[in-house]
């Protein structure tokens, strides 16, 4: 192909020859049967001395007797003046002594090409650009958007059964017949809720519901009646709901899931209290606390100075939280966990150790990089990060981990977060909020956010 820099247009031609000839004498029968048949001002001899015309390219092609292939004429001219051209060409009925004919195939527009590469180029570079900056209007609108969008769909267990993120740190879970159930539920609000996929309970049901509230909704039908049945005889449920009479929940709008379920969490709430499980939010952290300082020194004492040093210096070595009750609410903290007697009869927690301050130091650096992300963050004993992903997957994550030292994750620290953490040798948990840690672990020192002052109060578990 001929350097198409200058050229507008590619007449593409075809020959037959009845004699063998050569590339020459088809180059040769061009210029000169055309030649004065257009006039001066079309001579092609003369259209290549001005740039109009390109090098001809000729392509033979010989069987026997006969010779026939193809020719392309680069030319930059007006298409009127391409055509005449071609048209000539097409009269030519002789190459030497050999009858011949020629025939036109086609004219390429070269410049219609150019201007695809050249969209296509721009279309590219836009796309580039696109990805790598966002206006800052663009990145609120976002942000707005983002928060009215449903929950996200993931899935659980071996079976890869469908539920929405909060099945893993909400106390309560919503069973349902099918994944377009879940996704029905995600539309309506509700994050907490997993599917059974068919009449036979898989086992993975059994161990996500270990421990924790739960409530059927299930389709208004027969087959309903038939899965609640099983469901009964297998899992501890707390309260059923149905969808109206012949329909399904796939079926329901997101207001009339809202109205089933609008006394699902209070009924819940009610029966935790009942059983002494779960009062307030702040009450659950007191007791917390107080569960996992006699047994690990896990309370204020592992993350604060003491006391009586910030009185001799005047400072204040306290989390900033701003109210006097929180320094009360620290002392009566101290005078519960283990310590130092001094002269004075008054018991003094042990300072922070370098490592304390190094953990301390690091999730306030990160804290405004993970909250509301649903993230978890592990980092070594050098606070290194080493591992970032979403909390749905952090205890599978930390299950394969050798050298976490330190696990700041955007939600609730369960009692099975805290035995994984042990298993894979983690000394830091620090998060939201914590829930039902009936079994402290003396090996895991477990705080929360509020604890260090980088929040006033944790997040409901809800």
């Amino acid at each position: 192909m001929p350097n198409t820099g200058i050229v507008k247009y590619h007449v593409k031609l075809k020959f037959d020859v009845d004699g063998l000839v050569e590339k020459a004498d088809i180059i040769g029968a061009i210029f000169g049967q055309t030649e004065g048949l257009l006039g001066p001002e079309m001579n092609l001899n003369e259209l290549q001395k001005v740039s109009k015309v390109g090098r001809i390219e000729v392509n033979v092609d010989t069987k026997s007797n006969s010779a026939r292939g193809d020719a392309l004429i680069p030319m930059s001219t007006d298409i009127s003046t391409a055509a005449l051209i071609a048209a000539a060409i097409e009269s030519i009925d002789k190459v030497g002594p050999f009858q011949a004919k020629f025939s036109l195939v086609g004219i390429d527009d070269i410049r219609a090409i150019k201007k695809k590469i050249i969209v296509d180029r721009a279309k590219k570079i836009v796309q580039e650009w696109a990805t790598k900056t966002i206006s800052e209007g663009e990145e609120m609108l976002k942000d707005v958007y983002d928060a009215s969008k449903p929950g996200r769909l993931t899935t659980f267990g071996k079976a890869q059964l469908a539920c929405g993120v909060g099945v893993f740190d909400s106390d309560w879970i919503i069973l349902v017949e099918g994944r377009a159930d879940v996704i029905n539920l995600l539309r309506a609000g509700y994050d907490n809720s997993i599917a059974i996929e068919g009449a036979k309970i898989d086992e993975t049901i059994l161990k996500l519901t270990e421990g924790k509230k739960t409530v059927a909704f299930i389709d208004g039908d027969r087959a309903g009646d038939l899965i609640l049945k099983e469901l009964q005889g297998l899992v501890n449920i707390e309260k059923v709901y149905r969808a109206p009479p012949g329909r399904e929940v796939e079926e329901c709008t997101p207001l009339e899931i809202s109205e089933i379920l609008k006394d699902a969490e209070q009924t819940i709430r009610a029966k935790y209290s009942e059983n002494n499980n779960i009062s307030s939010n702040i009450q659950q952290i007191r007791n917390s606390q107080k569960s996992e300082q006699s047994q690990s020194l896990t309370g204020v004492r592992e993350l604060q100075k003491p006391y009586e040093n910030q009185k001799e210096s005047g400072g204040s070595n306290y989390p900033r939280s701003g109210n006097s009750s929180y320094r009360q609410k620290q002392d009566s903290a101290y005078n519960k966990s283990e310590g130092v007697i001094n002269n004075n009869n008054k018991v003094t927690p042990e300072p922070l150790t370098k490592e304390d301050e190094e953990v301390i130091s690091t999730v306030k650096k990160i804290f405004q990089e993970i909250n509301e992300t649903l993230d978890a963050m592990v980092f070594d004993k050098s606070m290194k990060k080493i591992i970032k992903t979403p909390i749905s997957e952090i205890l599978k994550k930390i299950s394969d981990l050798k050298d976490g030292n330190l696990l700041v994750l955007d939600g609730i620290i369960t009692q099975r977060l805290v035995e994984a953490a042990n298993k894979s040798g983690i000394k830091y948990i620090i998060g939201h909020k914590t829930s039902n840690l009936k079994r402290p672990n003396p090996s895991v020192r477990i705080q929360t956010f509020s604890d260090i002052g980088l929040i006033t109060q944790p997040i409901s578990s809800s």
